[in-house]
Protein backbone atom coordinates (compact mmCIF):
# COMPACT_ATOMS: atom_id res chain seq x y z
CA UNK A 1 0.00 0.00 0.00
CA UNK A 2 3.47 2.36 0.05
CA UNK A 3 4.32 4.88 -2.64
CA UNK A 4 5.22 2.57 -5.39
CA UNK A 5 8.07 4.41 -6.61
CA UNK A 6 11.28 3.33 -5.46
CA UNK A 7 13.41 5.53 -2.21
CA UNK A 8 16.62 6.88 -1.46
CA UNK A 9 17.91 8.80 1.35
CA UNK A 10 17.28 12.26 1.71
CA UNK A 11 20.54 13.79 0.11
CA UNK A 12 21.42 16.51 3.23
CA UNK A 13 21.50 14.04 6.14
CA UNK A 14 25.15 13.92 7.12
CA UNK A 15 26.72 10.66 6.15
CA UNK A 16 26.73 7.75 6.40
CA UNK A 17 22.77 7.62 7.25
CA UNK A 18 23.25 3.88 8.35
CA UNK A 19 25.22 4.85 11.32
CA UNK A 20 24.55 7.82 11.94
CA UNK A 21 20.28 8.36 11.58
CA UNK A 22 17.81 6.93 13.17
CA UNK A 23 14.21 8.16 12.70
CA UNK A 24 12.91 7.79 15.64
CA UNK A 25 13.10 10.52 18.56
CA UNK A 26 11.90 8.54 21.73
CA UNK A 27 13.81 5.34 22.38
CA UNK A 28 10.72 2.92 23.13
CA UNK A 29 13.32 0.51 24.37
CA UNK A 30 17.41 -0.46 25.19
CA UNK A 31 19.49 -3.45 23.77
CA UNK A 32 19.43 -4.55 27.32
CA UNK A 33 15.53 -4.77 27.22
CA UNK A 34 13.46 -8.51 27.16
CA UNK A 35 12.89 -8.41 23.12
CA UNK A 36 9.34 -10.75 24.36
CA UNK A 37 7.73 -8.46 27.06
CA UNK A 38 6.78 -4.50 25.86
CA UNK A 39 8.69 -1.99 27.71
CA UNK A 40 6.96 0.77 29.61
CA UNK A 41 6.67 3.22 27.11
CA UNK A 42 6.11 1.29 24.64
CA UNK A 43 3.21 0.46 26.05
CA UNK A 44 2.26 4.32 27.04
CA UNK A 45 2.81 4.89 23.46
CA UNK A 46 0.45 1.77 22.39
CA UNK A 47 -2.34 3.09 24.64
CA UNK A 48 -1.88 6.61 23.03
CA UNK A 49 -2.80 4.84 19.56
CA UNK A 50 -5.55 2.79 21.04
CA UNK A 51 -6.66 6.12 22.29
CA UNK A 52 -7.06 7.81 19.28
CA UNK A 53 -8.89 4.79 17.41
CA UNK A 54 -12.33 5.94 18.17
CA UNK A 55 -11.95 9.51 16.78
CA UNK A 56 -10.33 7.59 13.45
CA UNK A 57 -13.33 5.34 13.55
CA UNK A 58 -15.82 8.11 13.69
CA UNK A 59 -14.32 9.86 10.63
CA UNK A 60 -14.06 6.47 8.61
CA UNK A 61 -18.11 6.40 9.48
CA UNK A 62 -18.57 9.29 7.54
CA UNK A 63 -16.75 8.64 4.68
CA UNK A 64 -18.99 9.07 1.40
CA UNK A 65 -16.34 7.79 -0.77
CA UNK A 66 -17.16 4.09 0.53
CA UNK A 67 -19.63 1.69 0.36
CA UNK A 68 -20.46 0.18 3.95
CA UNK A 69 -18.51 3.00 5.68
CA UNK A 70 -20.15 2.39 9.40
CA UNK A 71 -19.54 -1.41 9.38
CA UNK A 72 -15.66 -1.39 7.77
CA UNK A 73 -15.27 1.87 10.22
CA UNK A 74 -16.08 -0.82 12.97
CA UNK A 75 -14.24 -3.51 11.25
CA UNK A 76 -11.11 -0.84 10.90
CA UNK A 77 -11.61 -0.51 15.02
CA UNK A 78 -11.58 -3.91 15.85
CA UNK A 79 -8.22 -5.32 13.81
CA UNK A 80 -6.45 -1.95 14.51
CA UNK A 81 -7.36 -2.48 18.21
CA UNK A 82 -5.98 -6.47 18.37
CA UNK A 83 -3.38 -5.94 16.58
CA UNK A 84 -2.28 -3.21 19.05
CA UNK A 85 -3.07 -5.26 21.85
CA UNK A 86 -0.99 -8.17 20.11
CA UNK A 87 1.78 -5.97 20.22
CA UNK A 88 1.55 -5.11 24.10
CA UNK A 89 1.61 -8.93 24.49
CA UNK A 90 4.46 -9.52 21.78
CA UNK A 91 6.51 -6.59 21.31
CA UNK A 92 8.05 -8.92 18.24
CA UNK A 93 5.05 -9.58 16.52
CA UNK A 94 3.27 -7.24 13.12
CA UNK A 95 6.77 -6.52 12.57
CA UNK A 96 7.98 -4.76 15.95
CA UNK A 97 9.27 -4.17 18.15
CA UNK A 98 6.76 -1.12 17.49
CA UNK A 99 8.22 2.48 17.15
CA UNK A 100 5.83 5.80 16.05
CA UNK A 101 6.61 4.75 12.40
CA UNK A 102 5.31 1.20 12.41
CA UNK A 103 1.89 2.45 15.10
CA UNK A 104 1.41 4.73 12.59
CA UNK A 105 2.32 2.38 9.06
CA UNK A 106 -0.08 0.21 10.81
CA UNK A 107 -3.20 1.85 11.19
CA UNK A 108 -2.81 3.66 7.95
CA UNK A 109 -2.54 -0.15 6.24
CA UNK A 110 -5.53 -1.77 8.36
CA UNK A 111 -7.59 2.33 6.81
CA UNK A 112 -6.34 1.09 3.43
CA UNK A 113 -7.29 -2.59 2.98
CA UNK A 114 -10.65 -1.83 4.21
CA UNK A 115 -11.10 0.94 1.23
CA UNK A 116 -10.62 4.33 2.90
CA UNK A 117 -8.38 6.31 1.15
CA UNK A 118 -8.67 9.56 2.53
CA UNK A 119 -10.91 9.92 6.02
CA UNK A 120 -10.11 13.48 6.54
CA UNK A 121 -10.85 14.70 3.17
CA UNK A 122 -14.20 16.45 4.35
CA UNK A 123 -12.52 18.68 7.21
CA UNK A 124 -9.00 19.15 4.74
CA UNK A 125 -11.23 20.61 2.33
CA UNK A 126 -12.88 22.76 4.52
CA UNK A 127 -10.22 23.79 6.72
CA UNK A 128 -8.36 24.81 3.39
CA UNK A 129 -10.99 26.69 1.83
CA UNK A 130 -11.67 28.75 5.69
CA UNK A 131 -7.33 29.46 5.45
CA UNK A 132 -7.27 30.68 2.44
CA UNK A 133 -9.77 33.54 3.02
CA UNK A 134 -7.55 34.27 5.51
CA UNK A 135 -4.32 34.69 3.48
CA UNK A 136 -4.20 37.92 2.78
CA UNK A 137 -5.32 39.52 6.41
CA UNK A 138 -2.61 37.39 7.44
CA UNK A 139 0.72 38.37 5.20
CA UNK A 140 -0.95 41.98 5.19
CA UNK A 141 -0.24 42.07 8.80
CA UNK A 142 3.06 40.25 8.69
CA UNK A 143 3.99 43.28 5.85
CA UNK A 144 3.34 46.10 8.27
CA UNK A 145 6.20 44.60 10.52
CA UNK A 146 9.18 46.95 9.63
CA UNK A 147 11.47 45.30 11.83
CA UNK A 148 13.39 41.40 10.55
CA UNK A 149 13.83 39.99 13.08
CA UNK A 150 10.55 40.82 14.65
CA UNK A 151 8.86 40.04 11.34
CA UNK A 152 10.76 36.80 11.51
CA UNK A 153 9.26 36.16 15.33
CA UNK A 154 5.85 36.85 13.87
CA UNK A 155 6.13 34.64 11.43
CA UNK A 156 7.80 31.55 13.42
CA UNK A 157 5.01 32.22 15.97
CA UNK A 158 2.35 31.73 12.92
CA UNK A 159 3.82 28.47 12.05
CA UNK A 160 3.67 27.11 15.42
CA UNK A 161 -0.13 28.25 15.81
CA UNK A 162 -1.05 26.88 12.40
CA UNK A 163 0.59 23.54 13.63
CA UNK A 164 -2.47 23.13 16.16
CA UNK A 165 -4.78 22.11 13.42
CA UNK A 166 -3.80 18.34 14.40
CA UNK A 167 -6.48 15.60 13.92
CA UNK A 168 -4.31 12.81 15.19
CA UNK A 169 -4.39 14.11 18.48
CA UNK A 170 -7.39 12.95 20.59
CA UNK A 171 -7.45 15.73 22.51
CA UNK A 172 -6.81 18.17 19.88
CA UNK A 173 -9.64 16.08 17.81
CA UNK A 174 -12.34 17.04 20.54
CA UNK A 175 -11.42 20.46 21.23
CA UNK A 176 -11.48 20.98 17.17
CA UNK A 177 -14.82 19.21 17.44
CA UNK A 178 -16.65 21.18 19.66
CA UNK A 179 -15.26 25.09 18.41
CA UNK A 180 -13.17 25.09 15.74
CA UNK A 181 -9.35 26.54 16.41
CA UNK A 182 -9.06 30.31 15.38
CA UNK A 183 -5.62 31.00 13.69
CA UNK A 184 -5.28 34.94 15.50
CA UNK A 185 -6.35 33.52 18.62
CA UNK A 186 -3.77 30.23 18.45
CA UNK A 187 -0.93 33.24 17.70
CA UNK A 188 -1.44 35.22 20.63
CA UNK A 189 -2.21 32.31 23.37
CA UNK A 190 1.49 30.28 22.51
CA UNK A 191 2.90 28.98 25.90
CA UNK A 192 5.26 31.88 27.01
CA UNK A 193 9.29 31.57 25.98
CA UNK A 194 11.33 30.40 26.61
CA UNK A 195 10.28 27.16 25.15
CA UNK A 196 11.25 23.66 25.77
CA UNK A 197 13.48 23.98 23.21
CA UNK A 198 14.30 27.66 21.77
CA UNK A 199 16.56 28.79 19.39
CA UNK A 200 14.87 31.22 18.32
CA UNK A 201 17.08 34.08 18.97
CA UNK A 202 20.43 32.58 17.27
CA UNK A 203 17.87 32.36 14.23
CA UNK A 204 16.29 35.78 14.61
CA UNK A 205 20.47 36.91 14.37
CA UNK A 206 21.18 34.86 11.48
CA UNK A 207 18.20 35.61 9.64
CA UNK A 208 19.34 39.56 9.88
CA UNK A 209 22.70 38.41 8.57
CA UNK A 210 21.96 35.55 6.20
CA UNK A 211 19.63 34.25 2.94
CA UNK A 212 20.39 30.90 1.86
CA UNK A 213 19.91 30.19 -1.37
CA UNK A 214 17.31 27.39 -1.21
CA UNK A 215 15.11 26.57 1.48
CA UNK A 216 13.29 22.78 1.65
CA UNK A 217 10.25 22.64 3.77
CA UNK A 218 8.57 19.16 4.59
CA UNK A 219 4.83 20.77 5.51
CA UNK A 220 2.47 19.04 7.82
CA UNK A 221 -1.06 19.89 8.22
CA UNK A 222 -3.56 21.01 6.37
CA UNK A 223 -5.82 24.20 7.20
CA UNK A 224 -4.60 27.14 9.34
CA UNK A 225 -1.02 25.04 9.57
CA UNK A 226 0.09 24.78 6.04
CA UNK A 227 -1.66 27.82 4.62
CA UNK A 228 -1.80 30.67 7.38
CA UNK A 229 2.28 29.29 8.63
CA UNK A 230 4.16 27.83 6.37
CA UNK A 231 3.40 29.67 3.31
CA UNK A 232 3.51 33.12 4.74
CA UNK A 233 7.01 32.66 5.67
CA UNK A 234 8.47 30.68 2.48
CA UNK A 235 6.53 33.84 1.13
CA UNK A 236 9.05 36.00 2.94
CA UNK A 237 12.05 33.33 1.94
CA UNK A 238 11.03 34.16 -1.64
CA UNK A 239 11.40 38.19 -0.93
CA UNK A 240 14.20 37.27 0.12
CA UNK A 241 15.63 35.94 -3.09
CA UNK A 242 15.19 32.03 -1.64
CA UNK A 243 14.46 29.55 -3.86
CA UNK A 244 11.71 27.17 -1.68
CA UNK A 245 10.15 23.56 -2.33
CA UNK A 246 7.88 21.98 -0.35
CA UNK A 247 7.82 18.45 0.85
CA UNK A 248 4.29 17.54 0.57
CA UNK A 249 3.03 13.78 1.42
CA UNK A 250 2.74 11.33 -1.65
CA UNK A 251 -0.35 9.42 0.08
CA UNK A 252 -3.38 11.30 2.33
CA UNK A 253 -2.76 10.13 6.02
CA UNK A 254 -4.49 11.98 9.28
CA UNK A 255 -5.19 15.68 8.04
CA UNK A 256 -2.13 16.40 6.57
CA UNK A 257 -1.61 18.08 2.88
CA UNK A 258 -1.21 16.14 -0.13
CA UNK A 259 1.41 16.76 -2.76
CA UNK A 260 -1.43 17.12 -5.22
CA UNK A 261 -3.88 19.28 -2.79
CA UNK A 262 -0.77 21.67 -1.91
CA UNK A 263 -0.31 22.06 -5.36
CA UNK A 264 -3.93 23.27 -6.01
CA UNK A 265 -3.56 25.19 -2.56
CA UNK A 266 -0.52 27.40 -4.42
CA UNK A 267 -2.29 27.81 -7.60
CA UNK A 268 -5.68 29.00 -6.22
CA UNK A 269 -3.64 31.28 -3.82
CA UNK A 270 -1.37 32.53 -6.65
CA UNK A 271 -2.91 36.18 -8.93
CA UNK A 272 -2.82 36.11 -12.62
CA UNK A 273 1.21 36.99 -12.63
CA UNK A 274 2.00 34.30 -10.70
CA UNK A 275 2.48 36.43 -7.54
CA UNK A 276 1.75 35.58 -3.79
CA UNK A 277 0.21 38.67 -2.64
CA UNK A 278 2.40 40.12 -4.68
CA UNK A 279 5.86 38.85 -4.35
CA UNK A 280 7.23 36.89 -7.07
CA UNK A 281 6.52 32.86 -6.78
CA UNK A 282 8.69 31.34 -9.37
CA UNK A 283 11.57 30.12 -7.21
CA UNK A 284 8.25 28.69 -5.51
CA UNK A 285 8.42 24.26 -6.04
CA UNK A 286 6.13 21.64 -4.85
CA UNK A 287 7.69 18.31 -4.28
CA UNK A 288 6.51 14.98 -3.59
CA UNK A 289 8.33 13.24 -0.47
CA UNK A 290 7.09 9.59 -1.16
CA UNK A 291 6.30 9.60 2.13
CA UNK A 292 2.58 8.18 2.67
CA UNK A 293 2.39 8.55 7.31
CA UNK A 294 1.68 11.70 9.57
CA UNK A 295 5.95 10.85 10.70
CA UNK A 296 8.90 10.74 8.09
CA UNK A 297 11.52 8.34 7.94
CA UNK A 298 14.29 10.94 5.82
CA UNK A 299 16.27 7.92 5.09
CA UNK A 300 13.64 6.95 2.32
CA UNK A 301 12.25 9.57 0.16
CA UNK A 302 11.73 9.92 -3.59
CA UNK A 303 14.13 9.84 -5.95
CA UNK A 304 12.18 13.70 -7.30
CA UNK A 305 12.53 15.14 -4.13
CA UNK A 306 16.27 13.72 -3.46
CA UNK A 307 17.13 15.53 -7.05
CA UNK A 308 15.60 18.66 -6.26
CA UNK A 309 17.06 19.28 -2.71
CA UNK A 310 20.46 17.95 -3.40
CA UNK A 311 21.78 21.57 -3.41
CA UNK A 312 19.96 23.29 -0.50
CA UNK A 313 21.46 25.58 2.27
CA UNK A 314 18.61 24.97 4.48
CA UNK A 315 15.93 22.02 5.71
CA UNK A 316 13.04 22.90 7.56
CA UNK A 317 11.16 19.99 9.03
CA UNK A 318 7.88 21.03 10.75
CA UNK A 319 5.01 19.27 13.09
CA UNK A 320 5.33 17.06 15.97
CA UNK A 321 5.28 14.15 13.75
CA UNK A 322 7.94 15.27 11.51
CA UNK A 323 10.10 17.49 13.06
CA UNK A 324 9.78 16.14 17.09
CA UNK A 325 9.06 12.67 17.14
CA UNK A 326 10.88 11.50 13.68
CA UNK A 327 13.73 14.04 13.29
CA UNK A 328 14.27 16.27 16.72
CA UNK A 329 18.19 14.94 16.85
CA UNK A 330 18.87 14.61 12.35
CA UNK A 331 21.85 16.04 11.48
CA UNK A 332 22.25 18.06 8.35
CA UNK A 333 24.91 18.65 5.97
CA UNK A 334 23.35 22.30 6.21
CA UNK A 335 21.85 24.33 8.05
CA UNK A 336 18.24 23.48 9.73
CA UNK A 337 15.24 24.06 11.55
CA UNK A 338 12.80 21.80 13.76
CA UNK A 339 9.88 23.04 14.78
CA UNK A 340 6.80 22.17 15.93
CA UNK A 341 3.75 22.14 18.63
CA UNK A 342 3.64 19.65 21.53
CA UNK A 343 0.27 17.79 20.90
CA UNK A 344 0.88 14.67 23.31
CA UNK A 345 1.81 14.29 26.76
CA UNK A 346 4.07 11.40 26.13
CA UNK A 347 6.13 14.04 24.35
CA UNK A 348 6.06 16.51 26.52
CA UNK A 349 7.40 14.72 29.36
CA UNK A 350 10.28 13.01 27.40
CA UNK A 351 11.45 16.76 26.47
CA UNK A 352 10.82 18.03 29.78
CA UNK A 353 8.37 20.58 28.88
CA UNK A 354 4.76 21.58 29.05
CA UNK A 355 1.58 20.22 27.01
CA UNK A 356 1.58 22.71 24.23
CA UNK A 357 4.92 23.80 24.45
CA UNK A 358 6.98 25.13 21.26
CA UNK A 359 9.88 23.01 19.75
CA UNK A 360 12.24 25.64 17.93
CA UNK A 361 15.89 24.13 17.31
CA UNK A 362 17.66 25.74 15.11
CA UNK A 363 20.99 24.09 13.61
CA UNK A 364 23.77 25.51 11.55
CA UNK A 365 25.66 23.69 9.18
Amino acid sequence: MESSSPSVPFPLLQAPVESTYRACTIPYRFPSDNPRKATPVEIQWIDLFLNSVPSFKQRAENDPTVPDAPAKAEKFAQRYTTMLEELKKNPESHGGPPDCILLCRLRELVLRELGFRDIFKKVKDEENAKAMSLFEGVVKRNDEIEDDGKRVENLIRGILAGNIFDLGSAQLAEVFAKDGMSFLASCQNLVSRPWVIDDLDAFKSKWTKKSWEKAVIFVDNSGADIILGILPFARELLRRGTKVILAANDMPSINDVTYPELVEIINELKDADGKLSGVDASGLLVANSGNDLPVIDLSSVSPELAFMANDADLVVLEGMGRAIETNLYAQMKCDSIKIGMVKHPEVAQFLGGRLYDCVFKFNEA
